[in-house]
């Protein structure tokens, strides 16, 4: 079919979703749930085919990679977002004007959704629970890396969609190349909104050449800022989670900055690190801490181009600074405004962090690894904004709605 064709069929869908009550949307996505899981066999045997074509040394492998554990988690999350209450027709805010009109802000849904994305399966599952619970109606640009997994999966979703009378439009896969992205950049026409998730370079190239408006979900350059008055124990926990849980997402720890007299800990703070091979990058200072104390063939020192890097791997970035303030200069000038962390005891430290730090996600004394939709009690997530206009921070529900004003008469005219 004719991209303009599917544009065109994905518009007219929503109208057909938006007749559609919420008990029937949740029938649907408790079927997608239970499909998923039945059709773990194909899911994986598909999923092989791309992981084949990938090194495992790729930082995408992993986010790459579907296991059994990780279907049944996806499945978990359609139930949870089943379990939500709709984001649709909810009242922000009504009158009536001195002249008898009637007015009230509804929630609606943002319309056909494009998402660009690049070798993650799960979000094609994520992204449909997410808009068909919302009434968008996505259309899917994976790459071509993950082409055979996003095949099964929409297969599955067009499976469960027919078998309740409901049109496939209502989920869309473009083909995996170039003339697909371009030709959805452009489709003012029939796409509200475009959301690119996936590396930087992706995000800039959807920035700079849609026609559509972008909601940014932004690279994660991660910092944690150890304070002077930082717990040791909290330290070290923290760090070894942000870095090593899943070092190919975008919540992992890429700088721990270090208040310099807290240097003597530093080999404390990093030890559980070695075990999972993590190479560390450290400034002068932090070198001279770490010299003899951290495997040497993983100790290396520390150039400019380490700092502001989104590693995606087992490689963390270590700058020593003199104070909160030198740290909180060191974090604006590197963050992508994605999750920031401080380990401190010192309330008006903290504070400070917390009102100051400009990122979606700001956190004391906790790992950044819990910036999630899931995690944040949203059922799941269409990415993370680093921008500030419509939405910031995990997409869930509500931030996939906007809203329309429904005006009331009675025969009412303008003078």
């Amino acid at each position: 079919m004719e991209l303009e064709a599917q544009f065109k069929n994905a518009a007219k869908a929503g109208r057909e979703l938006n007749a559609c009550s919420d008990d029937k949307i949740n029938q649907i996505l408790s079927d997608l749930a239970e499909q998923a899981v039945l059709h773990t066999g194909m899911l994986l045997e598909e999923n092989q085919k791309d992981l084949a074509r990938m090194s495992k040394d790729d930082p995408r492998y992993d986010r790459l990679k579907l296991t059994e554990k990780r279907i049944l988690d996806i499945a978990s999350d359609i139930r949870n977002v089943a379990g939500l209450s709709s984001p649709l027709g909810k009242v922000l805010n009504s009158r009536e004007l001195p002249n008898g009109l009637k007015l009230k802000k509804v929630t609606v849904p943002l319309g056909v959704v494009g998402i660009i994305y690049e070798a993650r399966p799960n979000v094609t599952f994520d992204v449909f629970s997410l808009c068909l619970k919302s009434g968008n109606i996505p259309v899917l640009k994976g790459g071509s890396d993950a082409s055979f997994s996003n095949q099964a999966i929409i297969s599955v979703i067009h499976q469960v969609l027919l078998k309740h009378h409901m049109s496939t439009s209502i989920a869309t896969l473009l083909p995996p190349n170039r003339e697909s992205t371009e030709a959805l950049l452009t489709a003012v026409k029939y796409v509200d909104v475009i959301i690119p998730r996936g590396s930087q370079g992706l995000i800039d190239f959807v920035r700079q050449n849609s026609k559509v408006p972008v909601i940014e979900t932004g690279a994660g350059i991660v910092h944690t800022y150890f304070d002077e008055s930082g717990d040791a124990e909290k330290g070290r926990a923290i760090v070894n989670n942000a870095k090593t849980r899943r070092v190919s997402v975008c919540n992992a720890l890429d700088c721990l900055v270090i208040h310099q007299s807290r240097l003597t800990d530093l080999p404390f703070l990093v030890a559980p690190l070695v075990a999972s091979g993590v190479q560390i990058f450290a400034d002068t200072d932090a070198y001279s801490a770490l010299e003899n104390k951290y495997p040497s063939d993983l100790l290396m020192r520390a150039s400019e181009e380490h700092y502001g890097t989104e590693f995606l791997d087992y490689k963390l970035a270590v700058k020593t600074v003199a104070g909160i303030d030198q740290a909180l200069d060191h974090i604006s000038t590197y963050s992508s405004k994605h999750s920031e962390a401080i380990v401190s005891e010192n309330e008006e430290n903290t504070e400070l962090f917390l009102r100051t730090v400009d990122a979606a996600a700001v956190y004391a004394n906790a790992s950044t690894a819990f910036t999630d939709g899931a995690q944040f009690g949203l059922g799941a997530e269409i990415g993370i904004s680093t921008q500030k206009l419509h939405a910031r921070g995990p997409m869930g529900l509500e931030e996939l709605t906007s809203y329309k004003w429904m005006v009331k008469g009675d025969g009412h005219i303008r003078g």
